[in-house]
């Protein structure tokens, strides 16, 4: 995911993105701990877009 199609949303869509990464996050750490989980490349990118998410939302609320 990357910033420019981030600052394209609106603060509920970013808020409705973050609520399914934090779900897809949940998910992979179950995997990981079952040793389900083969990818584990996959926990950073969306911690990472986790994070990326959150600073889009705190950048337009201080815009506002």
């Amino acid at each position: 995911m990357k910033k420019e199609d981030l600052k394209a949303k609106s603060t509920d869509e970013l808020k409705k993105m973050l609520l399914e990464a934090r779900k897809e996050q949940f998910n992979l750490r179950f995997q990981h701990s079952g040793g389900q989980l083969e990818n584990t490349a996959q926990m950073r990118k969306i911690r990472r877009n986790v994070a990326r998410i959150k600073t889009m939302i705190n950048q337009q609320k201080e815009a506002a």
